[in-house]
């Protein structure tokens, strides 16, 4: 990726060091988008279910129970390498900021508001409860920020073989795209459907939810791309291969040996790539209307 020119986000909030904690851990109840308690399974952590008024989560697949990268071999915070990766992070959310102060209120007529980014190591704190490494980036409804442990990066470099630039801006504008959902109303909606649904039929909700985030962050890099020719070579692959490598079906094959669609909350890995893809080539909010799509 082409950043070198990019400014940095005022809108980067970083607690490594810090102490964190979780103080008193999450929230139960059916709360938000109305799964119940966080399950996370196994292998890589997908999620099973997941309460969205606690977190909106993009990729929560890093192995449960497991030694994080952040707690085993991660640089210090305040290395070079880790410096230089902040850069990034900052970076890569200027450009969404930039594009969605745009493009938002030109396709919806809604207005934009940032969504903080907290970089954080190992534990930190959100108004949706504890938020650890081994849950992944995610975005919180109840305050509007991302989470994200950049040690995540090093979890699709090495477990996920996904690893590269664009894959990990396509992580933040993900998140990203849970946000632009939140602005156009689209979570509180959903979280009052699913409230009223059995757990295939919220599920299946949370698919959409999630794949329509996909969606945005392609929408996010086409105009990202046609301001600042952001994107080298082999970008998008780096990207497909990322959506392809957290999609539900292939999570749960690693994870169990065996594929159960009922539970996807995220999407397979045909559904990810298509709907990133389809941002990608239209540059479109509408084109990302995954509620109103017969197929998914």
């Amino acid at each position: 990726m082409r950043l070198d020119e990019i400014g940095e986000s005022s809108n980067v909030e970083d607690r490594r060091g810090q102490g964190g904690g979780f103080g008193g851990g999450f929230p139960g109840g059916r709360g938000g988008l109305g799964f119940g308690t966080i399950a996370v399974l196994t292998l890589v952590g997908w999620a099973l279910g997941i309460n969205p008024a606690i977190l909106i989560g993009g990729a929560e697949m890093i192995g449960a129970g497991r030694e994080t990268i952040s707690q085993r071999s991660a640089p210090p915070p305040n290395s070079p390498e880790q410096d230089q990766l902040r850069t990034f992070v900052s970076r890569v959310l200027r450009t969404n900021e930039d594009v969605w102060q745009q493009v938002l209120p030109q396709q919806s007529g809604v207005a934009f508001r940032a969504a903080p980014l907290v970089l954080f190591r190992g534990t930190t704190r959100s108004a949706c409860g504890g938020a650890q490494s081994a849950m992944g980036p995610f975005y919180c409804p109840a305050d509007t920020r991302i989470y994200l442990d950049m040690s995540f990066f090093e979890e699709m470099r090495t477990r996920m073989r996904a690893g590269g630039d664009f894959a990990y801006a396509y992580v933040i504008a993900h998140e990203m795209g849970h946000h632009i959902e939140n602005l156009l109303g689209i979570l509180p909606r959903v979280q009052q459907a699913q409230q009223r649904l059995s757990r295939r039929e919220a599920n299946a909700l949370s698919v959409r939810v999630e794949l329509m985030a996909d969606c945005l962050a392609g929408v996010w890099a086409h105009h990202a791309n046609q301001r600042w020719r952001i994107l080298e070579q082999g970008d998008l692959e780096e990207a497909l291969a990322a959506a392809a490598a957290i999609g539900d079906d292939r999570l749960q094959k690693q994870a169990q040996g065996y594929v159960v669609p009922d539970s996807f909350t995220h999407g397979s890995s045909e559904q990810r790539v298509r709907w990133l893809q389809q941002g990608l080539r239209t540059g479109s909010v509408k084109a990302c209307d995954t509620f109103n799509s017969r197929s998914i």
